[in-house]
């Protein structure tokens, strides 16, 4: 990519070195922790699913299980190879078992631990090669049909009820749609369980079930086949089951996950450890998978100024980037968020804009940043929300982002319906196909206000970013420096799921991932 922002060297290194360092400090802290939707994650993967009579899933009866006897810091895989040396059963089986009542983790014999680890190793990399198995799967998939190319078009479905889902995700794949967003059910971030099967009642939006990816999945292979045409799916893998949804994304064939910790304590009010620890497990399963993930900054937008919050926009940018490396995600899953949310009233506001825009593209030139559309601002007035968008979707054009959340003209009415989300696409298509060279075409003018306000930005994250180094992130966060949001490091929903490891704790899933090896 060319620069046109003329950005300085130093200051970009400077920036990055004090990300680097806060995400190694946080990294340090969250390491020696796990949680219990890390534990339930891996017993996911290790084939556990299913509910008892009461709809609780198996999973959640295995973990609360050993947390009930005070063996979570030893960690699921310690007490179910533990489980299997012993009796020679199967997880599913050992799962059933403890569901039960018919079996006490800790009443069995200790095995030698080398044995224990022996066992879990070897069912963990048949885990991972079936997760290889559907990422290859999707590759070529994608390489036979073919998809548009970016900017692809990112359009919501948010209707309650699975089948709906699926009719409203193959006619936004008629209108052109490239990736379809099943917006989670109101609420469901603050479940610390995943529910089970396909669910047709949801508030604002459907349920993440494995079952409900599976189906929606399906659907839009069946419509790639139909029409020549390979369209993504991608959910929201945030919350307090954070890696269980990333574990389902991944064995259901998920292209694109949002993913983002400090979305669950700003907007949640989940416990920052909890979720930093749960986000780490989840960006190594999506990293392994190829999952595309989606980071949340847009988000501090919508409760801060836009135009004052642009710093604390690219230092989140860069610790979330160097988080995300630290779990192996390559630059091309790391989709870098941003939003334009500025008032649109304000002279030269598309200016900024487009600065902000262009400044995100150049400090991640080979991560698939995604913009998100003006929302915050619309007034329920159709004509002003579409013109706005019409100007937002130049900007995105022009800026060269990978992934777009297209605008809707009733977005500050209701929650759109499909015709309204088809005038949606109908504006990016005549916007992108009309200045799609457009970017290749300009420069921006030295010194001028699009350089200027990029060089301002960039400067104050830089200092944002220091003095973040110097408190560390957990501080930050309590002193409110994203999105006006203040929380407490010993508060939020979740906290009890934490426990520190013990000396002989072991996460087969983790180690195999970090490994580097994502062939199995």
């Amino acid at each position: 990519m060319t620069s046109k922002l003329n950005l300085k060297k130093e200051l970009v290194d400077s920036c990055m070195n004090s990300a680097r360092q806060i995400a190694k400090d946080v990294v340090s802290y969250i390491d020696v922790r796990t949680t219990v939707s890390v534990e339930r994650t891996m017993a996911r993967l290790l084939g556990i699913d299913g509910v008892d009579d009461f709809g609780t899933p198996l999973p959640n009866i295995v973990v609360d299980h050993i947390v009930a006897r005070g063996g979570l810091a030893k960690g699921l895989a310690y007490w179910m190879g533990n489980a299997m040396v012993q009796t020679a059963k199967d997880p599913q089986t050992l799962a059933e078992m403890v569901k039960g009542e018919q079996l006490d983790f800790m009443d069995l014999p200790r095995a030698e631990a080398g044995k224990v680890r022996e066992v879990m190793f070897d069912l963990c990399q048949q885990a991972l090669r079936k997760m290889t198995e559907v990422k290859k799967s999707r590759a070529l998939k994608r390489e036979r049909l073919g998809e548009h190319p970016p900017p692809y078009a990112y359009v919501l479905t948010a209707t309650g009820n699975v089948y709906e889902d699926v009719i409203h995700a193959c006619a936004a794949a008629n209108y052109g749609a490239d990736i379809i967003a099943v917006i989670r059910s109101t609420a469901q971030s603050l479940l610390d369980y995943v529910p089970y099967g396909p669910t047709t009642e949801g508030y604002g939006g459907t349920f993440a079930t494995q079952e409900n990816f599976r189906i929606l999945r399906q659907a839009l292979d069946k419509w790639g086949e139909e029409h020549g045409r390979y369209v993504r799916l991608s959910s929201f893998c945030s919350g307090l089951c954070m890696p269980e949804i990333a574990a389902m994304g991944a064995l259901e064939g998920l292209d694109n996950m949002v993913n983002d910790a400090l979305y669950g304590i700003l907007y949640r009010d989940i416990n920052m450890v909890r979720t930093l620890v749960d986000q780490k497990m989840s960006r190594m399963i999506n990293g392994f998978s190829g999952i595309v993930i989606n980071t949340g900054e847009d988000n501090y937008l919508r409760t801060a100024d836009a135009l004052q919050a642009a710093p604390s926009v690219v230092a989140s940018q860069m610790i979330n980037y160097h988080l995300a490396l630290d779990a192996g995600l390559p630059e091309s899953q790391i989709g870098i968020g941003n939003s334009c949310e500025i008032d649109p009233s304000m002279t030269n506001g598309w200016l900024f804009e487009l600065a902000q825009a262009q400044l995100t593209r150049e400090l991640f030139p080979h991560c698939p940043t995604k913009y998100m559309p003006p929302t915050k601002h619309m007034n329920g007035n159709i004509f002003r929300t579409h013109a706005c968008d019409t100007l937002f979707n130049l900007i995105t054009i022009t800026t060269q982002q990978h992934i777009q959340t297209i605008g809707v003209p009733t977005e500050g009415i209701h929650t759109p319906y499909i015709h309204d989300r088809t005038l949606g696409m109908e504006n990016v298509q005549y916007v992108f196909n009309n200045a799609r060279n457009f970017g290749d075409e300009i420069m921006f003018k030295p010194g001028g206000i699009i350089q200027t306000r990029a060089h301002e930005v960039l400067k104050s994250a830089d200092e944002l970013l220091g003095r973040i180094k110097d408190m560390g992130l957990f501080q930050a966060i309590e002193k409110g420096f994203f999105g006006d949001v203040s929380r407490g490091i010993d508060a939020g929903k979740g906290r009890d799921g934490v426990v520190l490891k013990d000396v002989d704790y072991f996460n087969p899933f983790s180690a195999l991932i970090l490994e580097g090896s994502h062939e199995y």
